[in-house]
């Protein structure tokens, strides 16, 4: 009964999305019918994985101090503006456009449906090209968000601005481009089905980048190297940014199959997504109750967290068992690499290198162990894992991708952040910093009253 009224609804809804020329004979073809079904559907998937940004920003906003809360809602919402320009400039055509193994080099400021012709590796849906232009858009979006993490409480509003731009004109699209967009990973049959490497280990690389460079915030480490815990000022937050990424998911891993049809595989999809999630978290819990001696509640989402990262490159060619280990590993490997990390003294506030980048190089390799042959087959892409007869090729392929995306990412991000220090500076200046960047970048607090009474507090307490 669902499933009819589901087929109903997208069947009513296909009606405004396909175009009013489709309807123009008699008779509504079949053919239309399913384009229309498919571009509704698309367009729910981009609703979705667009409404993650806001996931992101309650994310972040917990996770740092009072002071700075504002500000990384808000620049939430500026790297969106940026990013959207700079796709739609550049992005979208030398990540899609047709080209050469490397990039793509047609569809620049992109102009709607016209433009199909300039776009040959999306147009086997039929989905038109503008629904697709603001499907892949919303995962772009994804990924500078992730990058932009990493930055949080010391950087620059205009390193924000200026490396938002350059992300989504030369980073992001030439990944993209090489496994999705017909490049050289996509001819070698690399499966990453909605970005394990493509969207989360290339933000995390980036965002490990400008953290090193940024070197950590005030007060975090002591001389002796030994670091203090900086907790984000609201818990509440950040749990309600991971229930909306989670709720956002099922838009980024069943949404790229592109289709409502085919036997509702996306449903499949969204089942070993969600499974991996439940995994995730409750083995990082589970961990850090271990350790610590106590449940630790972030360490708790960043499981959630790492495992969608996870079976998001893996989630259309796993079986459900798969899925649960996929996320147990990326949730255990995301709470002992962040403590790791942190030691080492890489001060990363919401831990996007652990929860994005270890664990999207785990999801990139796992379709090389854990790939059936009869799923592989009905993606389209790669082949059988290590634990299904496949031996090392598939494996190979996944190492050489997550090896290849983690470089490049890498090289040029230091070669872009590093002229920007060079040029202007990254950081503000130990004052703005301790004063917190909502004043000092945009002269009003997140939280006005709350500070007001903490700074007159604190100008009594130095009488």
């Amino acid at each position: 009964m669902r499933k009819k009224w589901l087929l109903s609804l997208l069947t009513f809804g296909s009606l405004f999305a396909v175009p009013v020329s489709a309807f123009a004979a008699d008779d509504v073809t079949a053919p239309a019918v399913e384009i229309g079904l498919n571009s509704l559907f698309v367009f729910l998937a981009f609703i979705l994985v667009f409404f993650m940004q806001a996931g992101f920003a309650l994310l972040e906003a917990g996770s740092v101090r009072m002071k700075n809360a504002g500000h990384v809602a808000g620049k939430t919402v500026l790297t969106l503006g940026i990013g959207v320009i700079a796709f739609w400039l550049l992005g979208f055509g030398f990540g899609f456009g047709n080209g050469n193994g490397f990039f793509g080099y047609t569809g620049f400021l992109f102009g709607g449906n016209a433009d199909t012709a300039s776009f040959d590796s999306l147009t086997a849906s039929g989905v038109p090209m503008v629904i697709m232009f603001l499907f892949q858009f919303s995962f772009a979006a994804v990924s500078l968000a992730i990058a932009c993490g990493g930055m949080a409480e010391r950087a620059k509003l205009s390193v924000y601005i200026i490396f938002g731009l350059l992300f989504m004109i030369v980073i992001y699209p030439i990944i993209a481009h090489w496994v999705w967009g017909g490049g050289w990973l996509a001819e070698m049959g690399m499966q990453d089905y909605a970005g394990s490497a493509v969207v989360h280990l290339t933000g995390a690389t980036a965002a490990l980048v400008a953290t090193f460079l940024l070197k950590p915030r005030l007060g975090k480490y002591n001389k002796d190297g030994k670091p203090n815990s900086i907790p984000g000022h609201n818990q509440v937050l950040s749990v309600l940014g991971v229930i909306i990424l989670w709720f956002g998911w099922f838009g980024f891993n069943p949404g790229s199959g592109l289709s409502a049809m085919n036997d509702g595989f996306f449903g499949y999809v969204a089942l070993t997504t969600n499974l991996a999630a439940a995994a995730g978290g409750v083995a990082a819990l589970l961990v850090s109750w271990a350790v610590f001696g106590k449940a630790d509640i972030p360490s708790m989402l960043n499981g959630v967290l790492a495992a969608l990262v996870a079976i998001t490159g893996s989630c259309a060619f796993v079986d459900p068992w798969a899925a649960v280990v996929i996320g147990v590993v990326a949730g255990v490997l995301t709470f002992f690499t962040a403590q790791w990390f942190e030691k080492a003294g890489l001060d990363d506030p919401v831990y996007a290198f652990s929860v994005h980048g270890i664990a999207g190089m785990w999801g990139a390799l796992s379709t090389g162990f854990f790939a059936t042959p009869e799923l592989a087959e009905t993606v389209g892409v790669g082949k059988a894992g290590l634990f299904y007869g496949g031996g090392f090729e598939q494996l190979g392929v996944q190492a050489l991708g997550m090896i290849g995306t983690f470089v490049f990412v890498l090289v040029l991000s230091f070669i872009i952040l590093g002229i920007i220090k060079a040029v202007t500076g990254l950081r503000v200046t130990e004052e703005e910093e301790t004063m917190g960047l909502d004043i000092s970048e945009h002269g009003t607090y997140g939280y006005p009253e709350q500070m007001s009474i903490l700074n007159s507090g604190s100008r009594e307490i130095s009488k």
